[in-house]
């Protein structure tokens, strides 16, 4: 993963990593607030609430983090407190709308039944993404001593994937290979931020 190269170079310069820390949480709300505008008024479940409680907890606890770099940093979710800003916040907006179109395309969903569709399966995907960012972030900040740390949720992301794998399966008996083509569309727009990444720390 190329992000393995540049996370030592983040980790080690406090604005760099403030901004880092400040983009995750962009990106846990960003995706929160998407769960909770997926929700049905009425038949909205149990697990659906808890994640939707569990990713706001994610940004905001990624927020007191960032105390950890230095006072005063990153107050708002401003571009110019933000790492990568356009590759940030169009990562999951544009995997809602590639996993929209595969829905309409191949099962013919819409209203409703696609709002859970593309809960499910955008969650699973970034899901199974958070279960190896967040891991390889981690040893990076031990590696490097940071005060730092995303252990609790390492610990809750593992629990979520199990979740929407257990939804996937109520969902659809051909669920793994719908979530394989979605894990494609999110592979692709995940190596566009990285390189974005890339390009801004190395500029």
């Amino acid at each position: 993963m190329e992000l393995n190269k540049i996370l030592s170079t983040i980790i080690a310069d406090n604005e760099l990593h403030s901004r880092w820390l400040n983009t995750l949480s962009l990106m846990e709300n960003t995706g929160a607030r998407k769960i909770s505008a997926s929700e049905d008024p009425t038949t909205v479940t149990y697990i659906i609430l808890k994640h939707a409680a569990e990713e706001h907890r994610h940004a905001f606890y990624l927020k007191k983090q960032l105390e950890k770099t230095g006072i005063g940093l990153c107050p708002t979710y401003a571009t110019e407190y933000l790492l990568a800003p356009g590759y940030s916040k169009y990562y999951l907006n544009q995997l809602d709308i590639d996993v929209c179109r595969y829905l309409k395309a191949e099962l013919n969903l819409n209203g409703k039944e696609l709002r859970f569709a593309a809960y499910l399966l955008v969650t699973y995907a970034i899901e199974v993404r958070a279960d190896e960012l967040y891991p390889v972030y981690q040893d990076a900040l031990d590696d490097a001593g940071s005060k730092v740390n995303v252990k609790s949720i390492i610990l809750e992301e593992e629990g979520h994937l199990e979740e929407m794998i257990n939804q996937l399966k109520q969902f659809s008996p051909d669920w793994e290979l719908h979530a394989k083509q979605v894990v494609k569309f999110e592979s692709l727009l995940f190596d566009k931020w990285v390189h974005a990444l890339n390009k801004e720390i190395n500029a």
